[in-house]
């Protein structure tokens, strides 16, 4: 029996929940799902600029574990380019060391130490819960 795959360490959300390419009806696009542990290895490595072992540690991975993960977001991301599909951000085996939210009014991002009901922005009670996996 396979043990069970350890849960990735997200330090920093997305802001936004994806992008769509320019000149495709938003009828006729096609997803690319890009799991929020391959956006927090794109974030460490191609915009904070870490090397592949420090960034595997800052998400309490192993480097090979990192390395695949990593190449992954890559591939997704170069299909949604190259195909013009959707790029949607979301689900992946990950835990959080804050409460993130997104605001189903604003549509912002609320992110805090403690749980909230409200949100910061407009202080709506409709909050959809990000840092929970299914």
């Amino acid at each position: 029996m396979a043990r069970p795959k350890r849960k990735r360490l997200i330090q920093s959300p997305p802001t936004v929940e994806g992008f769509r390419p320019f000149g495709v009806p938003v009828g006729n696009l096609e997803p690319v799902v890009l799991l929020y542990e391959e956006y927090e290895a794109l974030r460490l490595m191609d915009y904070e600029n870490m090397k592949q072992e420090d960034a595997a540690k800052e998400m309490s991975v192993s480097r090979p574990t990192f390395t695949r993960v990593y190449r992954k977001a890559r591939v997704s991301i170069a299909k949604a380019l190259v195909e013009g599909k959707a790029i949607f951000i979301d689900g992946g085996n990950f835990h959080a060391t804050d409460f993130w939210y997104r605001c189903e009014d604003c549509f912002r991002l609320n992110m805090g130490e403690k749980a909230v009901k409200y949100c910061f922005y407009c202080s709506s009670p409709a909050l959809k819960r990000l840092d929970q996996n299914e």
